[in-house]
């Protein structure tokens, strides 16, 4: 097995006196310009507490590596800077190759194409790749994503959209295991991943033990829904979240209720059933309530036109927009943007 072949090798750097053949796991990380921090620190946080007996951070079940092209140190978004523990090399010693993002900017992005040709050549040694938070965009960009489901986080699925074609994003899950594409929408879910990649080589018991340690109740399967704002909305019902969630990211162009029982699998009167069970209400109304919901967001935090903020919401004009506002609220958009608070 390649999970075999890959443990031949030396542990004396990692001041670990245990046999080669007890590393049954071994992740090599990318950090790219600007990565966020919390995204790095929940995964390799998994892999140390579920590597050794409590939590002595010993490298024994697990091993992990920083690489760089030239050792430099490497910062993060928050200005924490990250030294490399090695230069990149032969690829083959590790079962997974973690590649963690952060921060768009065009400046970021462009340090980061260098490591596109490295990307690839992980990818004929069929090594898996990770891609935590924005990592997903890098390993697209480097051609490496073709055919294959990947999960962008809520926040940047627009991002995602504009910079990228031939690739539909999955943004209602906190993480999606494609064959040996892992992606994950970053944050906490991170550690949900490495728990997962724990679980599968490790075995069930030292995930949950990584997870306990950190606080965290359970592991959360790939499937579970996305955190975002509009998700107050909806109580512990996954299938209602994963609802919520289409219906925020197709805003403009609203889906008919039929399409979105078929996107995720289920059937349309399973979807009204349980809204009117556990929320006392109905598909169309949760719709209209979520489009009035980031109109409000909207008109308070920016100067869009009542207009554009109509289109951008998927109603007809300015004053469709109005009339569903003043039903909702009793007062107009314009009312409600010259007042501080949103009205409830």
């Amino acid at each position: 097995m390649a999970v075999i072949l890959r443990q031949g090798r030396a542990l004396s750097d990692l001041g670990c006196s245990m046999v080669k053949d007890q590393v049954a796991l071994s992740v090599g990380f990318l950090l790219l310009s600007r990565f966020t921090l919390g995204a790095f620190a929940n995964f390799v946080d998994v892999l140390r507490l579920a590597a050794d007996e409590g939590d002595r951070s010993r490298p024994i079940r697990c091993q992990w590596r920083v690489l760089s092209a030239d050792m430099s140190p490497i910062m993060a978004s928050c200005g924490v800077s990250i030294t490399p523990h090695e230069r990149l090399g032969d690829l083959r010693r590790f079962d997974y190759l973690v590649i963690v993002g952060g921060l768009l900017d065009e400046e970021s992005f462009a340090v980061d194409a260098r490591f596109d040709g490295f990307l690839r050549e992980a990818a004929a040694l069929r090594i898996p790749l990770v891609g935590l938070c924005t990592g997903s965009f890098v390993l697209h960009r480097a051609g490496l994503m073709d055919g294959y489901r990947c999960c962008v986080s809520w926040f940047h699925t627009s991002d995602f959209l504009a910079r990228f074609d031939g690739l539909q994003a999955v943004s209602d899950q906190i993480f999606v295991v494609d064959r040996d594409r892992l992606t994950c929408s970053g944050g906490a879910s991170t550690a949900h991943l490495a728990a997962f990649l724990v679980d599968r080589h490790l075995g069930k018991a030292l995930a949950a033990k990584s997870l306990r340690i950190m606080m965290f109740n359970e592991a959360e399967r790939g499937e579970t829904a996305q955190p975002t704002a509009t998700l107050e909305l909806v109580v512990h019902d996954e299938v209602l979240k994963r609802v919520a969630l289409l219906m925020h990211h197709h805003l403009e162009v609203p889906l008919k209720v039929e399409d979105i029982a078929k996107r995720l699998g289920v059937n349309k009167r399973l979807i009204e059933r349980r809204l009117r069970a556990k929320m006392a209400t109905s598909p169309q109304a949760l719709y209209t309530q979520i489009r009035l919901d980031h109109a409000c967001h909207l008109l308070s935090r920016s100067d869009q036109s009542i207009a554009t903020i109509a289109l951008e919401c998927g109603f007809c004009d300015s004053s469709h927009l109005t009339r569903v506002f003043r039903n909702r609220y009793h007062i107009t958009p314009q009312q409600f943007r010259a007042q501080p608070s949103v009205p409830h």
